[in-house]
């Protein structure tokens, strides 16, 4: 009977994946809905519309086009969270979208962003758009517990005191919204409203409160702006960079694979199943909510399938600690799911707790990282507590049950980590400290702290009409090698128009001389009129809003990460150690860039989200198992042995997770295009800066932050929880089990000290403790 449902499990789930997998490929129906080749793709790999606006009027100062850049951000995430939004010149604004070929729609869509006004029913101006801070559609439950959509209004100072005014005079009254003179909602007054925020509360549905709040956005621009042209742009990466980075995809997989079922056995094939399974349901899964996805968005996915390993990589350590100790494999199994149960929550609940918050405050690509990170956690987490667990039942039912296809643990010597601490935090002082003076290094000898690329520093922009069409492939062959020739510098973007000639080169800023050489160069080598050249200074596409939302974001992640762990270790220590660890392993990184000069651009922002994101789950994996022990401490018990016996015992797993993260990351900079590499090189350095604090720094500082303390602890918890200790390994079994000491193998050191094990006995349907 349990060989045929072991049997059912493994079918279902081939099937599951051969069904996926044809989603995947082919997707459903005619439109091939869920397939990978229907998702939205950056301007990287698809190309798109770029639209440029004229600002009406006088020259705005920059303060106003700051102001506007940053609300038509928020207006075209809309359509894309990697749409670009950039000033160009002193009063034009660049937009390019991806995913778009018909500009002509967008710019229906998108409108002419103009005047907005709140008016009374005489038709007075109470308030005007400059007034809004930001609109958003919501959806919450009203008295009588049935959902209502309604739309967001955040006010600025001076827009709250005006509101307030309005409200009290107008109770009662409808307020009509005009945007370009036309009035798009009337929402009625029911009370004076003070302190900068409101909701329109009657909307049909969610869709039409969204479109309310985008309206809202849009018009609430401090400058006018017309079109003054739009094109529709090809990808600026040709089919090499995404072939060979799905190449790096595909090698990468099949070599954590290989490692997972030679490391693990069993466990590693069972393993490399499910992971199968979650590169199916993640395509498909950003297919269905309609992620934007970019090169290094692909790269994040290929690092996300290794780090998809750690949750795997907990249970699997578990469980051979288990079947070291004599216990059998159908016990062993379960204990490991129950044990690492804890350690794979928390660590992945810390994270998610980042990802929502930086879907929340952050802006553009923040916004898509976010959703990215989002899903990978909960798809990774179904996976191994779900999939996995099923599946090692299933084989175990097969009469796969000999402890060696589960593997058991060699013994590992107690290494004195705490007693080395000086030297750890000496380490790291050195980087991080070497790291910030580079800074000034680099600031004397080529005036920035940091290699700025055009996302952050802008640049000019330099459109050329060619005689003849180029492929993206060739223009980065034969056109960048030209301009880098000029420029001194590989930090090169190029676009082409996919409906002429014209091609759109985007360098740093160039002065007068280097723009004369430059279209004296390109007049040399492709014959080109010099009437054909146009150049123009384009301002920095990650707006001054974007990275002050990104900054807020991650310190609100952090404080929000530094309370989680409080509230679930009950120690603000252990939180303000974990939280110390992940700004070292973020010190780290930016002193690669600092030292290393490499371009910080989007990647910059991935990068370092990503170390935040993910760093802090080796930490609580290894607090994790010091929590677990301290249970069984009594007083007089050596903290610090304690500790390290934590992180040994924990070791294998921090070494392995990091492994299979630095297989994929080594692939794709060994493959991958040059945007790849900058995103692979600083993740890489990460990977072992995050692995190098969760071993070295983080449970040292928790030691020196608060030894003493732990001893007064061991000695309350030992009173306290004497009965929980005796039951604390779970077994959820189908037998009764009957305490029946037997002495462990003495091939472990840690066993001779006549540790005990159990053994089954009796009859189904109970359950027993050991």
């Amino acid at each position: 009977m349990k060989k045929n449902k072991g049997i059912a499990i493994i079918l279902f789930t081939f099937i599951a994946i051969g069904f996926l997998g044809y989603v995947c490929i082919l997707g459903l129906g005619s439109t091939g809905t869920g397939a990978a080749k229907n998702i939205k793709l950056g301007l990287d790999l698809a190309g798109g519309v770029s639209i440029t606006y004229q600002a009406v009027g006088d020259t705005p100062s920059d303060e106003e086009m700051g102001d506007t850049i940053g609300k038509l951000e928020k207006r075209v995430e809309n359509y894309s969270t990697e749409a670009s939004v950039y000033q160009v010149g002193n009063d034009r604004i660049t937009v390019e979208i991806p995913g778009v070929t018909d500009a002509n729609a967008i710019l229906e869509d998108l409108g002419k962003p103009g005047s907005l006004t709140f008016q009374d029913e005489d038709g007075n101006i109470l308030i005007e758009g400059t007034d809004i801070a930001d609109a958003q559609a919501a959806s919450i439950k009203n008295d009588m517990g049935n959902k209502e959509f309604i739309v967001e209004l955040t006010f600025t100072d001076e827009g709250a005191k005006k509101f307030a005014d309005a409200t009290s005079k107008n109770v009662g009254k409808s307020m009509p919204i005009v945007y370009d003179d036309q009035t798009i909602s009337a929402p009625k007054v029911q009370a004076a409203i003070s302190g900068g925020k409101a909701q329109i509360d009657g909307m049909e549905s969610y869709e039409a409160a969204d479109e309310l709040a985008s309206s809202i956005r849009i018009g609430a621009l401090k400058v006018e702006l017309e079109e003054l042209s739009s094109r529709v742009v090809a990808a600026k990466l040709g089919g090499q960079a995404i072939e060979t980075s799905l190449k790096a995809a595909a090698i990468g997989l099949a070599l954590v694979v290989l490692f997972m079922c030679v490391y693990y056995l069993i466990p590693g094939v069972v393993a490399s199943i499910a992971l199968v399974l979650y590169t199916a349901m993640i395509l498909i899964t950003l297919n269905a909510f309609n992620v934007t996805l970019t090169l290094p968005g692909i790269a994040g996915i290929v690092l996300s399938i290794g780090m998809a390993v750690d949750a795997n990589v907990i249970i699997f350590a578990r469980i051979r600690e288990e079947l070291t100790e004599g216990i059998s494999v159908k016990t062993a199994l379960e204990n490991g799911f129950s044990k690492a149960f804890s350690a794979i929550f928390d660590g992945n609940i810390t994270t998610l707790i980042a990802a929502i918050v930086l879907q929340i405050k952050g802006s553009g690509t923040v916004k898509g990282f976010a959703q990215t990170l989002a899903i990978g956690v909960i798809l990774s987490m179904f996976t191994a507590l779900v999939v996995t667990r099923f599946l090692l039942k299933a084989f175990h039912a097969l009469g796969l049950k000999n402890p060696k296809m589960y593997g058991i643990n060699k013994p590992f010597k107690t290494f004195d980590f705490i007693g080395k601490r000086k030297i750890f935090y000496a380490i790291s002082l050195v980087c991080c400290i070497a790291g910030l003076a580079f800074l000034g290094v680099n600031k004397s000898s080529t005036g920035s702290i940091l290699n700025f690329s055009l996302d952050f520093a802008g640049g000019t922009s330099t459109t050329v009409s060619l005689n003849e069409k180029y492929t993206i492939d060739e223009l980065d062959s034969d056109v960048k090698p030209v301009v880098s020739e000029v420029t001194n510098d590989n930090n090169i973007e190029i676009q082409k128009d996919q409906n002429s000639n014209d091609v759109i080169i985007k360098t740093r800023t160039l002065s007068l001389d280097e723009r004369e050489a430059l279209n004296k160069k390109l007049i040399e080598t492709f014959k080109v009129e010099e009437s054909s050249i146009q150049s123009e200074t384009i301002s920095s596409t990650i707006s001054s809003e974007m990275r002050s939302d990104a900054i807020v974001s991650v310190v609100i992640a952090l404080i929000l990460m530094l309370l989680y762990i409080w509230f679930r270790f009950k120690d603000i220590k252990f939180a303000s150690s974990a939280v110390l660890a992940l700004f070292h392993d973020v010190l780290i990184v930016f002193a690669y860039y600092s030292i290393s000069r490499a371009s910080v651009g989007t990647t910059f922002i991935a990068v370092m989200l990503t170390i935040v994101g993910y760093s802090i789950n080796a930490t609580i994996v290894i607090f994790d198992r010091v929590r677990e022990k301290l249970k069984y401490t009594k007083p007089g018990d050596d903290i610090k042995t304690l500790c390290n016996e934590s992180i040994t015992q924990t070791l294998s797993r921090s070494i392995n997770t990091s492994l299979t993260d630095f297989i994929m990351l080594l692939v794709l900079y060994i493959l991958g295009v040059t945007s790849v590499k900058e995103f692979a090189a600083p993740l890489m350095i990460g990977i072992i800066g995050g692995a190098y604090s969760s071993v070295c720094i983080t449970t040292s500082l928790w030691y020196t932050f608060g030894a003493k303390s732990r001893a007064k602890f061991a000695a309350t918890a030992v009173k306290t929880s004497t009965k929980k200790n005796k039951a604390e390994a779970v077994v959820n079994g189908d037998d009764l089990y009957e305490e029946k000491p037997v002495l462990a193998k003495e091939k472990n050191p840690e066993n001779r000290n006549a540790e005990l094990a159990v053994k089954k006995r009796g009859r189904k349907g109970k359950k027993g403790i050991h």
